[in-house]
C-alpha cells in the first residue's frame, strides 16, 4: 500500500463550479486499484480485519440488493482501513449450478441442440466458455459502485483451489460418517430436473381444489381429502389416530383403493390429527414427506407414480398424462364412479415452487446424497449461545436458533452437469469409494463416477476459509481466519450463514468462521413493496448511478439501513442525496475560495471565536457519535448524523456565521480559516466510507495529500466547549424564531426588515452583525415603528413591519383562517360529545376526529398569536 504522502496544497485551490460524478468516479476508482489501496498483505504486522463478499452468481448483474449490501460492507472496510487495520474484503463469484446450466442450455436450444447432444464433457467446456466470455458482468458493476475489494484475490467457487477444498471436506465428512446416500423424499423440480433444498422452495397461495374421496365400501369405507388427487394412484394406506373411536373397527383391515385393483390397509398413527377434516388421511409414501415417515413406521411399500418430468407412469388410462392433466382426469373418473363426496374450488392453499423457474415442486422419493446435520447444527447453535459468535441485531438470534435447532438432514446432490461432481466411484461388484483430492480414482472396467453434482451452497459454505487457501495452511489463512464480521441479508441466514457456521466450525477445529453476523433487511420500493420485474417496480441501480452518481445511490442506501429492517427506497430520495453531494461540493469550494486551510497547527482556543469553538466542540462530539454508531452497525443513524452535521451545522450555520469574519479579513479570519479547514478535513474523512468519490476529490484538493482512502480515521480529541455551544445555541434560537415569525406574517424569503436588537446582558452582543446579516435586518432609521417584539433567549428583537406587509390584508387572511379553525373545532367537539356516535363509530374513526380537534385547537392558538402580533391602527 502506498503511503499517504504530504504535498503542499495550492494557495488558492480551484474546483469546478459544479460536481460532475461521471467525470471523476471511473478515474478515481482506477487510480485506487492501480495504487493497491484495497489489497491485503498477509505479512503485515497490522491487526487483521476480514470480511467476505456474499458471492454473487456468475450469471447475475448488479441489483439494488447487491448495491445496498456492498455499500454497507464498503463503508465498514474503508473505515477499518483508515483505522490502521490490514483490511481484506474478499471478492469472488458463485458458479450458480442450476442458473448457469439453464442459461447455457437456453443458448443451445437456440441452436436446436440439447446438452445431451454435446455430452457431459463437451457441455461443461461450453459452460466454461460462456463463463469466460459472458459471465461475471457484476464485477465491472461493483467497480462502478466503488467496492474496495482485493481484486487480485478474486475467487470462483469452481476454480482449482476451491474445488480441492470441496473435495477435501466431502471426503472428511464421508469418512466421519456425516455424509451418506439414501432414498428419501426430496423437493423435485420437473422443469430443472433436479432436487432442490427445502430453503430453495418458495411457498405461495395458489387457487387449487380440495376433493373428498370415499375409499372402501359400506362399513369398510372412509372419507379422505386431498389437493393432489393424482397421487392417490400411489396410496398404500389410510391412516387414523390410534385413539379415534370412529375408525377403531377399521384399524388393521384392508379397504379397496378406487380406480385400481388394489386394497390398502388402515393403520393407526399418532401423526394424524383427529380434529382435522374427517380424521383420516391417505398415505402416499413416495410423494409426501409426512406420508414417507408414516410409511417407514408401518413398513408400507413406496409406489412412485410419476417420472422426473411429473408425467404419470402407472399403467392404465392415466399413463402418459402430465400431473395436472391427470388430476382433472382422475377426479372425473372418481366422480363417474360415485367416489366424490365433496369438491371445493377454488381452494387457496400454500404450494411450494422452485425459486429459480417457479415450477410447482413435486415431492418425490429419490436416491440422493445427504449431510447428517445433527452434530454440525448443534455446534453452530452452541457457538452463538456461548458468545463466540454474535448476531446483530440480537433479536434475530431466535430466528437462527429456530432453524439450526430443527434442521433436517441436507440433500446435497443435484442432477446437473455443471458443478462439483460427487467424488464417489462405484465398482462392478457393488463397491463404493470416496476419493479425496490426493487420492487416485479407481480405474478399470465397470468403475463409474456418481453422475450428480453438489448443491451450490455446499461450496459457498466453505467461502470464509476456502478463499484463503484451505485445505493448505497458507499465510493468508493464518492471518485472516477467522473473518472479523459477516454482513448479509436476513433472507439468506439459512441458505448460507448456517452452512458457513457448520462447515467452518467442523473444518477449522471448532473456530467459527466469523465473530459477528450483521443482518440487514431487503430493499423495497418507496411504498414498502418487494421489487420485482413482474411488479414493474424493479430498479437498475446503474441507471441511478448514471443519473445521480454512485455517491448519491450509496448515501441513500446507507441512510435507510436500520439493522434487520427492510429498506424502502425511491428515486426522489436519490435525488436528495445527489443534492447533498452537491452541497458538500459547493460549500467546500466556497470555503477554499475564502481561506479554509489545513496548514499549520490549530490556533489556541483563546484566539478562536465562539463560533469556532462551537463547531470544533460539535465536530468532536460527532466523531464520537459516528464511531459509536459504526460499532453498533447503525448505518442509518451514522449517515443521518453526518448529514445533519454537514448540512445543518457546518454549511448552514458555521459557514454562514464565518462569512462576516471572512469578509472583514484580518487575524480572526485566518483563525476561522484554519478552523474551517480542520472541520472540512475531519468531516470529509468521516463521510468518505459512505460517499467515497466526492470526498476523495474534495479532501485531496483541501489537504494536498495523496488519497483519503489511506488517510487516518478521525479520533475524538476530547475537546468540548459547553459555553460556546450554549452561546451559539442562543444565536440559533434567535435567528430561527425570527425566521419563523416572519414566515407566519407572510414575509417573503430574504425580505429586508428594519429592526432593533436588544442584546444587553447576553453573550449575543458580539454576534449582532452576524444576526443582522443572517436575518436581513436593517438599521432602525428615523421613521422606525416598533410593530412587533419577540423576546427570545434573553434578548429582544423589535421589528418594524409597517412598510413591509399589507397589515389589513394579512389581518383578513388570518381572521378567515381563524374562523375555519374554530368551525373545525366546533364540528369535532360536537361529534365527540355525541354518545350515540361514540358507541357506533370504530376506534380509528374516533381517534381521527380527536386528532382533528387537537390540530384545530393548535391552529387557533397559533393564529390568535399571529393576529395579536400584527401592528394595531
Amino acid at each position: 500500500m502506498t503511503e499517504n504522502t504530504q504535498q503542499q496544497p495550492a494557495s488558492n485551490p480551484e474546483l469546478p463550479t459544479q460536481y460532475a460524478p461521471a467525470e471523476v468516479e471511473g478515474k478515481l476508482y482506477e487510480r485506487w486499484v492501480d495504487r493497491g489501496y484495497f489489497e491485503a498483505d498477509e505479512k503485515s504486522e497490522k491487526p487483521p480485519y476480514t470480511i467476505v463478499i456474499p458471492p454473487p452468481n456468475v450469471t447475475g448483474s448488479l441489483h439494488l440488493g447487491h448495491a445496498f449490501e456492498h455499500t454497507l460492507i464498503d463503508a465498514v472496510t474503508r473505515r477499518k482501513r483508515m483505522q490502521g487495520y490490514e483490511t481484506l474484503w474478499q471478492p469472488g463469484m458463485d458458479h450458480a449450478g442450476i442458473a448457469t446450466q439453464n442459461v447455457v442450455e437456453r443458448e443451445l436450444g437456440k441452436e436446436g441442440k440439447s446438452r445431451h447432444d454435446l455430452g457431459r464433457e463437451a457441455f461443461v467446456e461450453r459452460v466454461w466458455q460462456w463463463k469466460n466470455e459472458s459471465g461475471g458482468q457484476i464485477s465491472g458493476q461493483m467497480k462502478r459502485l466503488g467496492d474496495g475489494v482485493a481484486w487480485s484475490r478474486e475467487r470462483f467457487t469452481m476454480d482449482e483451489g476451491l474445488s480441492k477444498a470441496v473435495q477435501t471436506i466431502f471426503k472428511k465428512l464421508y469418512d466421519d460418517e456425516l455424509i451418506y446416500r439414501a432414498e428419501r423424499i426430496i423437493n423435485w423440480c420437473p422443469r430443472c430436473l433436479t432436487a432442490i433444498s427445502d430453503i430453495e422452495v418458495e411457498y405461495q397461495e395458489d387457487d387449487g381444489e380440495l376433493v373428498s374421496l370415499k375409499y372402501g365400501d359400506g362399513e369398510d369405507s372412509v372419507v379422505v381429502a386431498t389437493t393432489r388427487a393424482e397421487t392417490m394412484l400411489g396410496d398404500t394406506a389410510v391412516a387414523v389416530h390410534p385413539d379415534d373411536e370412529r375408525y377403531a373397527h377399521l384399524v388393521g383391515r384392508r379397504i379397496r383403493l378406487p380406480l385400481t385393483d388394489r386394497t390398502i390397509p388402515v393403520v393407526a398413527d399418532s401423526h394424524v390429527d383427529p380434529e382435522f377434516g374427517t380424521g383420516a388421511v391417505k398415505v402416499t409414501p413416495a410423494h409426501d414427506p409426512n406420508d414417507f415417515e408414516i410409511g417407514q413406521r408401518h413398513n408400507l411399500p413406496n409406489i412412485t407414480v410419476m417420472d422426473e418430468r411429473a408425467v404419470i407412469t402407472v399403467p392404465g388410462p392415466f399413463e402418459g398424462l402430465d400431473r395436472m392433466e391427470a388430476r382433472s382426469a382422475i377426479v372425473a373418473a372418481l366422480r363417474a364412479d360415485g367416489r366424490i363426496v365433496a369438491e371445493k374450488r377454488p381452494y387457496p392453499h400454500s404450494v411450494g415452487h422452485c425459486s429459480r423457474c417457479k415450477t410447482t415442486i413435486e415431492p418425490r422419493l429419490s436416491l440422493q446424497w445427504w449431510v447428517k446435520v445433527g452434530p454440525l447444527a448443534k455446534a453452530a447453535g452452541d457457538a452463538v449461545r456461548d458468545g463466540r459468535v454474535a448476531i446483530h441485531p440480537k433479536e434475530m438470534e431466535s430466528r437462527y436458533f429456530a432453524w439450526v435447532d430443527n434442521l433436517h438432514d441436507w440433500c446435497i446432490s443435484r442432477q446437473l452437469w455443471w458443478g462439483h461432481r460427487i467424488p464417489v466411484w462405484y465398482g462392478p461388484n457393488g463397491e463404493t469409494v470416496c476419493v479425496g483430492p490426493d487420492d487416485e480414482a479407481p480405474t478399470g472396467e465397470g468403475w463409474r463416477q456418481d453422475s450428480d453434482v453438489l448443491d451450490t451452497w455446499f461450496s459457498s459454505g466453505l467461502w470464509p476459509f476456502s478463499t484463503l487457501g484451505w485445505p493448505e495452511q497458507t499465510p493468508s489463512l493464518e492471518k485472516f481466519y477467522p473473518n472479523s464480521i459477516l454482513i448479509t441479508g436476513y433472507d439468506i441466514l439459512f441458505f448460507w450463514v448456517a452452512r458457513m457456521m457448520m462447515f467452518g466450525l467442523y473444518a477449522m477445529d471448532g473456530t467459527p468462521p466469523f465473530h459477528t453476523i450483521v443482518l440487514h433487511g431487503m430493499v423495497r420500493d418507496q411504498f414498502g413493496k418487494k421489487m420485482s420485474k413482474s411488479f414493474g417496480n424493479a430498479v437498475n441501480p446503474l441507471d441511478w448511478m448514471d443519473e445521480y452518481g454512485s455517491d448519491a445511490v450509496r448515501f441513500t442506501l446507507a441512510r435507510g439501513a436500520n439493522p434487520g429492517i427492510d429498506v424502502p427506497i425511491g428515486e426522489d430520495w436519490v435525488q436528495a442525496s445527489r443534492n447533498f453531494a452537491n452541497k458538500i461540493w459547493n460549500a467546500t469550494r466556497f470555503a477554499l475560495m475564502n481561506g479554509a486551510t489545513v496548514e499549520g497547527p490549530l490556533p489556541d482556543a483563546a484566539d478562536m471565536s465562539a463560533a469556532d469553538r462551537w463547531i470544533l466542540s460539535r465536530l468532536n462530539a460527532v466523531v464520537a457519535e459516528v464511531d459509536a454508531f459504526y460499532e453498533d452497525y447503525q448505518f442509518a443513524k451514522l449517515s443521518d448524523s453526518l448529514f445533519h452535521f454537514a448540512w445543518d451545522e457546518v454549511f448552514d450555520w458555521y459557514v454562514e456565521l464565518s462569512k462576516t469574519t471572512f469578509f472583514e479579513g484580518g487575524a480572526q479570519a485566518r483563525v476561522s480559516g484554519r478552523v474551517l479547514g480542520e472541520v472540512l478535513d475531519v468531516m470529509l474523512r468521516l463521510l468518505h466510507p459512505v460517499v467515497p468519490f466526492v470526498t476523495e476529490t474534495l479532501w485531496t484538493t483541501l489537504t494536498g495529500k495523496e488519497s483519503v482512502v489511506i488517510a487516518d480515521w478521525p479520533v475524538d480529541s476530547g475537546f468540548r466547549d459547553p459555553e460556546a455551544e450554549r452561546e451559539i445555541g442562543d444565536l440559533q434560537q434567535v435567528v430561527t424564531e425570527v425566521r419563523r415569525f416572519g414566515a407566519e406574517q407572510g414575509l417573503k424569503k430574504g425580505q429586508k426588515v428594519p429592526a432593533r436588537l436588544d442584546l444587553s446582558g447576553t453573550a449575543l452582543a458580539a454576534h449582532e452583525a452576524a444576526i443582522r446579516r443572517l436575518l436581513r435586518l436593517q438599521p432602525e432609521g428615523e421613521s422606525f415603528q416598533a410593530t412587533a417584539t419577540l423576546p427570545v433567549a434573553g434578548a429582544r428583537v423589535v421589528l418594524d413591519l409597517s412598510g413591509v406587509i399589507d397589515v389589513e390584508a394579512e389581518r383578513k387572511r388570518l381572521t378567515k383562517d381563524l374562523g375555519a379553525a374554530e368551525s373545525e373545532k366546533a364540528q369535532a367537539e360536537a361529534k365527540l360529545g355525541n354518545e350515540a356516535f361514540l358507541a357506533k363509530a370504530p376506534d380509528q374513526v374516533v381517534e381521527k376526529i380527536r386528532g382533528r380537534l387537537a390540530k384545530a385547537e393548535a391552529d387557533i392558538e397559533r393564529i390568535t398569536a399571529q393576529l395579536a402580533a400584527l401592528p394595531q391602527d
